[in-house]
């Protein structure tokens, strides 16, 4: 898939810089502006991708889907739509109320709160990139397993009698549902990308610049 950068990369390392592919350091170079390519790509595509469908699971259409379910097939579904509509940290108070509200069970509701921070398409591209697909499939699976068992768990303690009584009573304001079109949702996507990328190209640099070391030195 990648053979058109891994060749671009080469003569670039070759021709440009005078490097030998066959030397440690050469190696190195090589790994590190290929994977920070490679992975810019992959990322980029994927975020673009997944904010896209985002934008058809706004949280008040999440929680009217979650009102159809009960225990165990919400709590497998709930952490399912976690995976396609990892909410912000400040979403999740009123997004608990709003659940609660709308007589979802806690235990369900707790499924979602947990798979939507862990599994995000940020590490899941870069689990592809480093690890291939058995384990960014893995990574997946185990964020849904964990969400599901632990939202089963959490039920079976009967946590309503722990959750204040003004969570029950209080009305949660409806949030509008916007009827986006593409290009609004492409436009979405498209901010969501710049913002992810901007946020962790740092760290990404940082972490294939240790690849890079370790690719070369200790393949």
């Amino acid at each position: 898939m990648f053979n058109w950068l891994d060749k671009l990369i080469e003569i670039l390392v070759t021709k440009l810089f005078g490097l030998s592919m066959q030397t440690h350091f050469g190696s190195s170079v090589h790994f590190f502006f290929y994977d920070i390519i490679k992975i810019i790509i992959l990322l980029s595509t994927m975020i673009f991708i997944i904010s896209y469908l985002r934008s058809y699971f706004q949280p008040q259409r999440t929680k009217k889907i979650l009102t159809h379910f009960g225990k165990g097939k919400g709590n497998i579904m709930a952490s399912f739509l976690g995976i396609v509509t990892p909410f912000c940290s400040c979403s999740s108070v009123p997004l608990f109320i709003g659940f609660v509200e709308a007589g979802i069970p806690v235990g369900v509701t707790f499924s979602f709160l947990i798979t939507s921070p862990i599994v995000n398409e940020a590490a899941f591209v870069i689990l592809i990139a480093s690890f291939g697909w058995k384990i960014a499939i893995m990574y997946v699976i185990t964020g849904v397993v964990v969400g599901v068992v632990g939202g089963l768990i959490i039920g079976m303690l009967k946590p309503n009698r722990w959750v204040e009584e003004y969570v029950f009573e209080m009305q949660m304001k409806e949030q509008v549902e916007t009827n986006m079109t593409h290009a609004e949702r492409a436009s979405f996507a498209f901010e969501q990308v710049k913002f992810i990328v901007k946020k962790i190209w740092i760290f990404l640099i940082i972490g294939i610049g240790v690849g890079a070391a370790i690719h070369g030195w200790a393949p």
